[in-house]
């Protein structure tokens, strides 16, 4: 993953894409600060899992951040803001539509055996196991409550 951002890195530097080259170093300082974090814990450097995990943390405030400058009605940093998000998604695993959650969030309770919402929980981590960065977690759990109530 960390040679797939460099290559991306060096091409947008040759083609002189400023927005992509800014939002790439973006990344790739956040995935050095989280490698210095776990550095100061004790623990060795940010695995690919970890990387999605910040990918998909970095969507996520892109969108939130795009909303809110929508709604202070500061559209070119809304639209600055959605663009850094499709740079980033780029190097996310395809998203699963509400139907594929749905039916991995069954087989997830099938195979926890869970029967009320107090298995809920066992229930995600099947899920956070197997789709990491493939869906939206907090969707995940509002089907998973769905189907377990």
């Amino acid at each position: 993953m960390r040679e797939k951002l460099a290559e991306a890195l060096k091409t947008a530097l040759k083609a002189g894409d400023k927005r992509r080259t800014s939002t790439l170093r973006l990344i790739q300082a956040a995935i050095q600060d989280r490698d210095i974090a776990q550095r100061g814990a004790g623990k060795g450097p940010v695995t690919d899992e970890d990387i999605l995990q910040i990918l998909t943390k970095m969507v996520k405030q892109r969108q939130e951040s795009a909303k809110a400058f929508e709604d202070g009605n500061r559209l070119e940093l809304a639209a600055q803001e959605r663009e850094e998000s499709v740079i980033i998604s780029e190097f996310l695993p395809k998203q699963m539509n509400e139907d594929e959650v749905r039916e991995a969030a069954r087989k997830a309770i099938a195979e926890v055996g869970a029967e009320g919402l107090r298995d809920m929980g066992r229930a995600m981590n099947v899920l956070k196991e197997r789709y990491p960065g493939q869906m939206d977690f907090g969707k995940a759990s509002g089907i998973i409550k769905e189907l377990l109530q």
